[in-house]
């Protein structure tokens, strides 16, 4: 059997987070990689980008949502 590997499957289906947010989260994970941070995982992947989403698909990487506690604006 082929394992299939693209974002359906590597994108988290969560419906309180978006897919937009784990992509930059993802993405400023894989930064860091790259810059030389430790990976929180056991990896055999030499590519940051795959290791920083697993990372953030398993709630290994933590961040703030600025946008989460805010009240909604006021109505006009």
């Amino acid at each position: 059997m082929i394992e299939k590997r693209n974002a359906n499957f590597a994108i988290p289906d969560d419906p309180e987070s978006s897919t937009y947010r784990f992509i930059i989260v993802a993405a400023k994970r894989a930064r860091q990689l790259q810059n030389g941070a430790r990976s929180f995982l056991p990896t055999t992947s030499k590519k940051p980008t795959v290791a920083s989403m697993e990372e953030v698909r398993r709630g290994l990487v933590k961040y703030d949502d600025p946008h989460r506690d805010q009240p909604p604006p006021p109505e006009e």
